[in-house]
């Protein structure tokens, strides 16, 4: 589905034993949980749905869960799953588990190939949302000035795209002018931000740079409702979804 990452891009995999026998030593510790409570992580266009799992039967080295609706509607897209480990568990881990049936109507999961997670957008020190309308973005450098798209954002950086490859550097100092939309006057609000080349890449001519940023106090409060605003939308878009 257009705006969905692939689930796997938010954890590694941690491989204790061998693949197999993680497996089944997780599927051990499920067999004594039937009827316990489990915490589910995915994401929907960066906005994290968590919701309580009950695992419902554990056999043919599957495992099923009664889930929430919204959840069944993320890992229908994300083909799996984040259960973020159990205070009962023997191990310290967070887990992950393979879609083998999902069914939104009744609010079923089945799952399967489980293995150890480190979920490493834990680590996330604001929210992310992805952006699906484009929002411009001009980069003020040594080089000129350079205009580019946000793909997503948050109080403290963004993640944006050139269509021509830029010369910057990790590390490089800049400044960026947002020019995010003021629906109030049906106009694009200029909104300034120094900040610093944390991670560039480019192939066929185009350019993905991740930028970190510390705001002021009414540039944050702009930032803050473009956000939020974004959140309400996302949050709407997955109770829409029909599957």
């Amino acid at each position: 589905m257009d705006g969905a990452f692939r689930l796997s891009s938010y954890y590694d995999k941690i491989i204790r034993g061998t693949a197999r026998e993680d497996t089944l030593v997780i599927l051990q510790f499920f067999q004594g949980m039937v009827g316990q409570k489990f915490s589910f992580l995915n994401y929907f266009k960066e906005i994290p749905v968590s919701y309580d799992a009950i695992l419902l039967n554990v056999e043919r080295e599957m495992a099923e869960f009664a889930v929430h609706e919204n959840q069944a509607k993320t890992i229908t897209i994300d083909k799996n799953t984040i259960i973020t480990a159990h205070p009962l568990s023997p191990f310290p881990e967070d887990m992950f588990g393979e879609v083998f049936y999902v069914n939104t109507t009744k609010k079923r999961v089945i799952l399967c190939n489980f293995g150890y997670a480190r979920v490493h957008s834990n680590n996330r020190r604001f929210v992310r949302v992805l952006l699906e309308n484009r929002v411009g973005v001009q980069i003020q450098c040594e080089e000129g000035i350079i205009d580019g798209i946000v793909q997503d954002i948050s109080l403290g950086g963004a993640a944006i795209d050139f269509s021509s490859t830029v010369d910057l550097k990790q590390g490089q100092e800049i400044t960026l002018h947002f020019r995010l939309p003021d629906n109030y006057k049906s106009a694009e609000r200029d909104v300034p931000l120094a900040a610093k080349v944390i991670k560039v890449e480019g192939e066929d001519g185009v350019s993905s740079c991740v930028m970190e940023f510390v705001s002021d106090k009414r540039t944050q409060q702009l930032m803050s409702y473009f956000i939020n605003q974004r959140q309400v939308e996302i949050i709407r878009d997955l109770k829409d979804i029909t599957l």
